[in-house]
């Protein structure tokens, strides 16, 4: 009998490692838990497992990259104008001659409302972080995107094609908005809403860029897994920050006033 393949196993591991942060959902609220820290180191080990899943699919030309050919196809056949237009409007906004802009507005006036800087900078940093990283693979793959007669502005695109750096963007920044608005008060109810905004949003972004033709199903689906893992990271990063100020104010006998948790 064949060996598990390593990437299943991890999965499993995952799974379990899960299941026992969500018996111990309640500690999530405590600062001074580390159930968070160890959340996020597993978001991290999840997203970038699924990343390197995909790609072996896609280098295999197996599993999930089967299905690239077959859903291009039938977006490029299911085209209609008023679609078109709305999804080139969807994917100007979420490109990077827009995204960015956004960005910089976005912390700005996060940091100017609350008079607290660290969540903007967590913000801004991870942004940073997923393009940087994006950037590296698709030199490193250097997967050509599909064919012109697919896209509805043939040669308008010239990098490479995995991952896709418009879903990369809108689920990084999505997902740890969403993480360090939900945070400050986490509650079930708002988790759900914060998912199914965030759910909402990356797979309009992540659909536009197949129905324009301009990635494979694999590129957008690696996107998202980084943008996973770079949520693992803010999330470590946040909540490491948020036990040492707990315990700092702990030790100070509650006095210390600068070493209140953010988030």
């Amino acid at each position: 009998m064949p060996p598990e393949p390593w990437y299943r196993r991890t999965v499993a591991t995952a799974r379990r490692s899960a299941l026992a942060v969500w018996d111990r959902r309640g500690d999530l609220r405590d600062p001074t838990s580390r159930a968070a820290v160890v959340l996020g180191l597993l978001l991290v080990v999840v997203g970038l497992t699924g990343v390197l899943v995909v790609h072996d699919a896609v280098a295999e030309g197996d599993d999930l990259a089967e299905a690239d050919l077959p859903v291009l196809d039938w977006l490029v056949a299911a085209r209609g104008p008023g679609v078109t237009a709305f999804l080139t409007a969807v994917s100007a906004v979420t490109g990077p001659g827009v995204l960015p802009a956004v960005v910089v507005v976005a912390c700005l006036v996060w940091g100017l409302a609350t008079r607290s800087w660290w969540q903007p900078a967590l913000l801004a940093g991870a942004m940073v972080l997923s393009t940087l990283v994006s950037l590296a693979i698709k030199s490193a793959v250097a997967r050509p995107r599909p064919p012109l007669d697919t896209m509805t502005v043939p040669g308008s695109e010239s990098t490479y094609s995995f991952p896709s750096g418009h879903t990369v963007g809108t689920a990084t920044f999505l997902l740890t908005a969403g993480y360090l608005i939900w945070i400050r008060s986490p509650h079930v109810r708002s988790l759900v809403l914060w998912a199914l905004g965030t759910g909402a949003g990356i797979l309009l972004v992540a659909g536009s860029r197949l129905y324009l033709g301009y990635h494979f199903l694999t590129d957008v689906t690696a996107g998202f897994a980084l943008a996973v893992a770079v949520l693992g990271v803010v999330v470590v990063v946040d909540r490491r920050r948020a036990v040492r100020a707990a315990r700092m104010t702990a030790g100070a006998g509650g006095d210390d006033a600068g070493a209140t948790p953010a988030g």
